[in-house]
């Protein structure tokens, strides 16, 4: 069955007839695929996009917090032709209350692709004001990103009304096993620990909400916090069940009047091994409560993690870090060793709230 959003994107005059829209479905998840790592190439050209995390994306756990299409040609009648491969998709992704994540991509030969992309982009607006209505919030921040050398996104994005608003660094520490056995541990008074597991390997759930808490906490002075509920924040974990290494979860914790409290958290996932480099560790958390800096707690869980992959034989720890971080974030990877290898920005526009559509009277 073909399922068609109820309120679809308009198709810029010179595709109407030839191109229509449906929401995306299991036999799409490839040629999709092929769109974002075509979009991918255009700034690496080795890359590849992310097939697994895509499907999720698409068709999987993920989608329930999205609402997204697939562009496809149109058959006579109007309707998704049967068996088309998408030639675009589009994801809207309710992601916290006032922020609202975006992707897009469009086929790269398609006639009047800039036209399709900016009604992409259109619909995008339309879409995160049903869910800044739902949050109960006057308008909901509309994220995406773009890397740094493809100018050819950037290009679109302005023209959709996105500004550039923020650089990423992307940086990369190769894992050396005698220097990491050498590592420093943490200060007196503070001590870093593996989150606590029940015997069936899940977390207990004090230091699921600890790490949480941390992590809010830790980052409710950066530029682009939305507060995450923990509910949310479970929800995201459920998503990704494949992905949560509870094993590669690291609670930092400080001593105050005999009690050992929490100071900061860091989260981490396995990079697979490409034919370039071997396995590795991304480090997609890390947070230190604002009461905590200044004690090592950073340091120390960043030497946790280097010493983690070192033990599981892993050849770098990757992570990302705001290029204008107000902690100065960047600055202590280069000292302890991290690269920047690639950059990525930050694109944000705005979606104001509007009344449902569901609730407009009929046209005539």
């Amino acid at each position: 069955m073909l399922l068609i959003d109820h309120m679809p994107p308009t198709m810029p005059a010179p595709l109407k007839g030839r191109l229509t829209t449906r929401v995306p479905l299991e036999c799409d998840v490839d040629a999709v695929t092929a769109l974002a790592t075509a979009a991918i190439r255009r700034h690496t050209p080795d890359g590849q996009a992310d097939r697994d995390g895509l499907r999720s994306r698409m068709v999987g756990l993920k989608s329930w917090a999205r609402r997204q299409i697939v562009v496809v040609p149109a058959a006579a009648d109007g309707s998704p032709a049967v068996d088309a491969d998408p030639v675009g998709w589009i994801a809207v992704e309710d992601r916290a209350a006032g922020r609202t994540n975006v992707q897009v991509v469009v086929d790269e030969s398609l006639d009047h692709r800039d036209e399709l992309a900016l009604a992409l982009l259109e619909w995008a607006v339309e879409v995160g004001g049903s869910f800044a209505r739902a949050r109960g919030v006057d308008s909901t921040q509309l994220n995406t990103d773009a890397h740094e050398l493809d100018t050819e996104r950037g290009r679109l994005l302005s023209a959709g009304g996105y500004e550039m608003v923020r650089t990423w660094l992307h940086m990369r520490r190769p894992v050396d096993p005698d220097e990491v056995a050498q590592l420093r541990g943490p200060r007196p008074g503070t001590r870093v620990r593996p989150v606590h597991r029940h015997p069936s390997g899940l977390p207990v759930s004090q230091d699921v909400r600890s790490v949480h808490r941390m992590l809010e906490e830790s980052f409710a002075d950066h530029f682009n916090s939305y507060r995450e509920s923990f509910a949310e924040f479970v929800q995201r974990l459920i998503e990704n069940p494949d992905e949560a290494g509870w094993d590669q979860w690291w609670i930092a914790e400080m001593e105050r009047d005999g009690r050992w409290l929490p100071a900061g958290g860091l989260v981490a996932v396995p990079v697979p091994a490409t034919p370039e480099r071997g396995e590795g560790t991304y480090l997609e958390y890390l947070g230190v409560h604002r009461s905590a800096r200044g004690k090592g707690i950073a340091k120390s869980l960043l030497h946790a993690a280097l010493q983690d992959a070192a033990a599981r034989g892993r050849t770098f720890v990757d992570l990302e870090v705001d290029d204008d971080s107000p902690t100065g974030a960047d600055e202590l990877y280069e000292a302890m060793g991290w690269r920047t290898f690639e950059r990525t920005q930050s694109w944000h526009a705005t979606a104001p709230a509007h009344p449902s559509r569901l609730l407009e009277p009929p046209e005539h």
